[in-house]
């Protein structure tokens, strides 16, 4: 069977930088774009030239891409010609192989928002376009609030997204400003654009996720006829988010009837890049990667009850609607006080302990398990931890290093501007083989503010630990939970971190204990020590 191209546009940086805290900065736009493109991105949206000073300087970096690069805009100004409207000239000016401009189809909008009539919209759309196209520029047009427009009056809808295919558009794109729009409406809408004259091969799709529909309605598109379509890493976007290209991206190569009728530009083997895109993105954002995301989270492949893992022994298609490495993800067998052997030798197994059925030692480690949990440890929350304690038990966990003590302390004083700040410092002394070492660490940012006694404590455990240094040196805390189990005065606190490195891994530790420093480095220490196995790193 022929495939259909289907062609994926990418507005992280552009739609996805208006997301609520979300400021890239040029380096950030950079990276990003650089691997959007490996991944096999067909269009890379940049942002808007002249809006900002970093998406300005961002397109005056003019990355090289095999994607199209893309700049964003608006249509001409009422009472001008595109040639002297500055705004555009602005656009025009960052000199990319494509322009995509925004222009209103819903009558309301047209003369409410912008207090133009109906008729002076179309010949802005039309003129904008044809002025695009006189440049030499691939020209796209993003129908603003296409789905409201259409309900309210489809005719105009239809018209203003027909004056652009007819100015020279190649691509026409409907979207869901909004984010209100339903599967079956957009399916309906998007086939009467097509009966109204625009062909499929120039029909692009670009929807936000405020019904949590963003993914489904860019499908219900696609088997309505649209070729191209637009979405952000990670769903990124104003209010709710776009489209997440993450989840659109394996279902269109995994999931039939897609994967048989069309071809993208990411390639099977690039869709192993995937997560590590994805986590890539939270890490530039300092986000937390969230867990239940579809493909690419923690939590996708993971398989708590007993009952499950023991069936994924046997066939991992039994709970898992897709093989977890294809995305370059990995399946996850939690342990917890309700885990049985199945689980437990399933875990093992992923950590390369092969440890028999029947064997004594894994009625250990589970009683060891619900030992600890009782006593507020929460390994379904730290499976680094986990592995750890099965190696203890099991005789395989090599030692490192030894604390020999640490202290944290905080100074609350004023500074030279008479200002009271908080300081904290750490000092922790280690016995690594027949050598001892010290590392004092203080928990400033670059601004001189207090990061906290944890963040000293950190710093300090990682400043040096000799001859293993260069191992850790890429790793960094990405997140810090802390949870009181029980109340009164003699409250344990428990403490989970997540860790990351350089390689794009993500692992989480567990802590407990009355004081929650103390938890914190128990945690903070077996995420050092996780870190080092996982290397294949000899014991000093």
């Amino acid at each position: 069977m022929t495939q259909e191209r289907l062609y994926l546009f990418d507005t992280t940086l552009r739609d996805g930088q208006q997301t609520q805290g979300v400021d890239f900065t040029v380096e950030d736009k950079l990276r990003i774009a650089e691997a959007l493109d490996a991944l096999g991105i067909d269009y890379v949206e940049g942002g808007w030239p002249g809006a900002n000073p970093t998406d300005s300087d961002f397109f005056d970096a003019a990355p090289k891409l095999k994607a199209t690069f893309t700049a964003f805009g608006m249509t001409k100004r009422s009472g001008r010609s595109a040639a002297n409207d500055d705004v555009l000239a602005a656009v025009l000016n960052a000199n990319t192989p494509a322009v995509c401009l925004v222009g209103k189809t819903h009558d309301f909008h047209v003369t409410t928002a912008l207090g133009i009539t109906l008729d002076e919209n179309i010949e802005n759309i039309s003129a904008s376009i044809k002025h695009i196209v006189d440049q030499g520029r691939e020209a796209l047009f993003d129908c603003e609030h296409f789905f409201d427009g259409y309900k309210s009056n489809p005719d105009y809808a239809l018209k203003a997204a027909k004056a652009a295919y007819d100015a020279g558009a190649r691509w026409v794109v409907l979207c869901d400003t909004n984010g209100g729009a339903l599967p079956a409406q957009v399916h309906i809408a998007t086939k009467a654009v097509i009966a109204a004259g625009i062909p499929s091969s120039h029909l692009g799709i670009h929807t936000h996720n405020d019904t949590e529909h963003a993914v489904a309605n860019s499908l219900a598109a696609v088997d309505a006829g649209a070729r191209q379509i637009q979405g952000t890493l990670n769903g990124l976007g104003e209010r709710c988010g776009n489209a997440n290209l993450t989840t659109l991206i394996p279902t269109l190569l995994l999931k039939e009837p897609y994967a048989s009728l069309f071809q993208t530009g990411v390639t099977l083997e690039g869709l192993q890049d995937l997560t590590a895109v994805s986590r890539m993105l939270d890490d530039i954002l300092n986000r937390v990667p969230q867990k239940q995301a579809a493909f690419v989270g923690a939590s996708a492949f993971a398989h708590k009850a007993g009952l499950h893992a023991s069936a994924i022994m046997k066939d991992p298609t039994t709970y898992e609607h897709v093989n977890p490495e294809v995305v370059g993800n990995k399946r996850i067998v939690p342990m917890s006080n309700q885990a049985g052997q199945s689980n437990l030798r399933s875990r093992l197994m992923g950590m390369g302990l092969d440890v028999p059925k029947g064997d004594p030692r894994l009625s250990l480690i589970l009683d060891k398990v619900k030992q600890r949990e009782d006593q507020g440890y929460a390994y379904d929350s730290a499976q680094a931890s986990f592995e750890l304690l099965a190696r203890k038990v099991l005789g395989e966990l090599p030692t490192f290093f030894k604390v020999k003590r640490y202290r944290v302390t905080v100074e609350r004083r004023k500074n030279k501007y008479n200002k009271t700040v908080s300081i904290s410092e750490a000092v922790v002394v280690a016995k690594i083989g027949d050598r001892k070492v010290m590392s004092v660490s203080q928990s400033m940012d670059e601004n001189g503010t207090d990061s906290g006694p944890i963040n000293a404590l950190s710093r300090a455990l990682g400043k040096d630990l000799g001859p293993y240094q260069a191992v850790i040196d890429d790793m960094k805390l990405v997140d810090f939970k802390v949870r009181i189990i029980n109340g009164g005065t003699e409250a344990v606190t428990r403490v989970i971190i997540d860790s990351q490195d350089g390689q794009g891994r993500h692992w989480s530790t567990v802590g407990v204990s009355a004081n929650i420093v103390d938890a914190s480095f128990e945690a903070l220490l077996d995420a050092i020590n996780w870190k080092l196995i996982r290397d294949g790193v000899t014991p000093a």
